[in-house]
Order: structure tokens, then C-alpha cells, then sequence
């Protein structure tokens, strides 16, 4: 009775052991290689699966998760011999679980020594000033490389990122310096343009004025010129027409002896005003015939009526 027992627990040990070599349940987003007698004989793929006893062995487990792995920072020289510290981040996926396994001994290692020489080959192609600015395209042509490489090791190279970009202590200094003086020269710059704007304003506006001033000078004129004509116009028609209404004056009874009394008042009132002044003058022999000086006013008058 006791060997029974012994050999029924035996057999149930023996049985779990089997269900447990055979029995494997693969998790989601995981893939396992199996290798029968040392030889590869298929992926597991999720899900629950039945192995052959003491035959079937599972060698590798892997996840087809994208993994990101750290690149170490390395020192980088540039085109212009400047010696920079670049480190980043690479995106990965497994995309065939069997290369994966046997094309190469550790993919993680063998994925990241090739981005470090990636790197530096591009980051040896370009200036230190340019390789800020062209961090996409650094990015760009590290997925590129690794990606071609690896494809016979059945991984997904999916992106590359740079994370810091460390020039020496010196190199920062002198372009902290220069970014300083780009910034002095663009406020000078800046400064210059804003003073010429102002003087070409301000000449402007004195030609605006000196414009408008001679305008405003020219219209000035021109009034004054047609106000003067305008008065000009108004005394010859106010003088023409006293002189017709003179001339109608005469010929009305007693027109003539009022012309000759008044041509008298005028010929005795500026013969006096001579006669006041201290001046020189030669007057001729009959300027005191009054009479003589006003027939000769008369006769003129009478010309002008005979001629009009």
C-alpha cells in the first residue's frame, strides 16, 4: 500500500512537470521562439499553446512593444573641429521574432553601438553653429543608417531623437559672446534704420511745408492779382461812367459855363498850390491870363466831343 502511494505521487509529479514543459500561455504583444532538439521550430504567437515534452524548449522571449533605449552620451567632432557631447533616445520594435533570436547575439547592444557611429559620422559632416539647427536632419539619416542595418535582424528602426547637445565650457562662452554681439549689432542696426526713417520723415515733411507754402503763396498772388484787376475794372467803369455823365452834363443849358467854372476853381486851386512851394519853375509867359488858359481847356474839351 505504501509503494502505491509512493508511485501514484510519483506519476502526479511527473504528470505536472509535463503539463508545465508543455503548457505555455504567451501574454499579448510578446512572441516566443521555440527550438525542437536545439533546432528552431516555430513563434508562439499570444495565446495558449501545447509543446512536445522533453522536445520542444523555449529558447527566447520577446516583446513587440516599441522599446526606446538610451543612447549614451559620446563626444562628437564636428566639421570644424569642435569637440561636442550628443546624447538621444532610439525607438525600436521587434518585427520578426526569429531573426531577431539568431541574426545577431544582442540586438540592444549591437543597435545602439551603431547609432553612436551613425552619429558622429553625421554630426562630423556639418559646423557646430548648423548643428542645432539641423537636428531633424541628424534625426533623419541616424533612422535611415540604423533601420538598413538592422533589417536583417528583423527590427523596426521607427525614430531617433537627440536629446542635449553639450559644446566645451570655452566654445559656450565664445558663443554666448557672439550671440551678444549679433544682438548689439541688430539693436545698432535697428537704432540707425529708426534715425534715417526719422529724417526722411522730417525732410519730407519740410518739402510738404515749403509745397504748401508756395502754394498757399501762389494762390495768395493770384487773389491779390484778381482783386487788384477786379479794382482796376471798377474804377475804369466808374470813371468812364462819370465822364459819360459829364459829357451829358455839358450838353444841357449852362453845361458849358459850369465846365468853364470849374475847369477855373481847378487851374486858380493848383496854381496856388505852386505858388506854396519853394520850387524852381519856368511856367510860361500867360500862366496869369486866366481867361486865355481856359478857352484853351474849352477848345479841348470841344476836340473831345467833336471825336469821340
Amino acid at each position: 500500500m505504501t509503494g502505491t502511494v509512493i508511485v501514484f505521487v510519483a506519476l502526479a509529479i511527473l504528470v505536472i512537470i509535463v503539463v508545465a514543459k508543455t503548457a505555455v500561455v504567451v501574454p499579448q504583444q510578446n512572441a516566443y521562439v521555440v527550438e525542437r532538439l536545439g533546432k528552431f521550430h516555430k513563434s508562439l504567437a499570444a495565446g495558449f499553446h501545447i509543446l512536445l515534452p522533453f522536445f520542444d524548449v523555449i529558447r527566447y522571449k520577446h516583446s513587440l512593444k516599441e522599446t526606446a533605449i538610451d543612447i549614451p552620451e559620446q563626444i562628437c567632432i564636428t566639421k570644424d573641429n569642435v569637440q561636442v557631447g550628443v546624447d538621444g533616445v532610439l525607438y525600436l520594435k521587434v518585427m520578426d521574432p526569429q531573426r531577431a533570436s539568431y541574426g545577431v547575439t544582442n540586438y540592444l547592444f549591437a543597435i545602439t553601438q551603431l547609432a553612436q557611429t551613425t552619429l558622429r559620422s553625421e554630426v562630423g559632416k556639418i559646423d557646430l553653429d548648423r548643428t542645432f539647427e539641423e537636428r531633424t536632419h541628424i534625426n533623419t539619416q541616424v533612422v535611415a543608417e540604423v533601420d538598413k542595418a538592422s533589417d536583417p535582424w528583423g527590427i523596426k528602426v521607427l525614430r531617433y531623437e537627440i536629446k542635449n547637445i553639450n559644446p566645451p565650457h570655452d566654445v559656450l562662452a565664445a558663443m554666448e559672446k557672439q550671440m551678444r554681439a549679433e544682438r548689439e549689432k541688430r539693436a545698432v542696426i535697428l537704432t540707425s534704420e529708426g534715425d534715417r526713417d526719422a529724417m526722411i520723415n522730417a525732410a519730407e515733411g519740410a518739402k510738404q511745408e515749403v509745397i504748401k507754402a508756395s502754394e498757399a503763396a501762389r494762390l495768395k498772388q493770384v487773389n491779390e492779382a484778381e482783386g487788384e484787376a477786379a479794382a482796376i475794372e471798377a474804377v475804369a467803369a466808374a470813371t468812364a461812367e462819370g465822364i459819360r455823365r459829364v459829357a451829358a452834363a455839358i450838353q444841357l443849358p449852362g453845361g458849358a459855363e459850369a465846365v468853364q467854372l470849374r475847369v477855373a476853381e481847378s487851374y486858380i486851386e493848383r496854381f496856388g498850390e505852386l505858388a506854396r512851394t519853394t520850387n524852381t519853375l519856368v511856367l510860361p509867359a500867360n500862366v496869369a491870363d486866366v481867361a486865355s488858359m481856359i478857352a484853351v481847356a474849352m477848345k479841348a474839351v470841344k476836340q473831345g466831343e467833336a471825336n469821340p
